[in-house]
């Protein structure tokens, strides 16, 4: 005779699959969870090793632009002293250039002409004084021309004052003095 087996085996084998399917969505889930927590995980390393790369990166540019500030710094007093050293050269070239005024003034003034009164601007000189008579003044005219150290004269004002013997004329001359750096350039 046939066996039957009236025990509910479906029922049980539907229970098993059930479980099985459970089991395995569990694991499914662990191990989905566990990718998930280890990619995490992969990813915030990364991203706190290149955040740690960039504040070493930083530090260094912070770094570098104090250098560069400082060696702007450095430039700027660097220019200031050549400025200065060029200052302190121009006078000792230009020294000598009062006393040559002085003495070709000297040198270019005939008998007969007195100085009231000189002022220098750069290379120009404006001279005030008396002469007594205006060959006077065309002579130290031409000997500012012929001078070695003065040149452009120029008269701007003559004026005559008292008659006969004690006429004398009053004039401001204009000229320019050749700067010593200029001769040295024309060498």
């Amino acid at each position: 005779m046939p066996m039957i087996n009236l025990l509910p085996w479906r029922e049980e084998l539907r229970q098993k699959r059930k479980k099985d399917l459970l089991m395995a969505a569990f694991g499914a889930v662990l191990v989905g969870a566990a990718i998930t927590f280890g990619t995490k995980f992969f990813y915030q390393s990364l991203v706190s090793s290149q955040e740690a790369r960039n504040g070493l990166l930083r530090a260094e540019i912070t770094e570098l632009n104090r250098q560069n500030a400082e060696i702007e710094g450095l430039k700027i007093q660097k220019e200031r002293l050549l400025e200065r050293t060029r200052v302190i050269e121009e006078l000792e070239r230009s020294r000598p250039e009062a006393v040559t005024l002085v003495d070709s003034l000297v040198d270019i003034m005939p008998e007969g002409v007195y100085l009231t009164d000189i002022t220098q601007q750069g290379a120009n000189i404006e001279v005030e004084g008396i002469a007594q008579s205006s060959t006077r003044i065309s002579t130290m005219m031409r000997n500012v021309r012929d001078s070695d150290w003065l040149k452009n004269p120029g008269l701007d004002i003559v004026t005559t004052q008292g008659d006969g013997p004690l006429r004398q004329g009053e004039f401001t001359l204009l000229m320019s003095q050749i700067l010593i750096s200029e001769t040295e350039e024309t060498q």
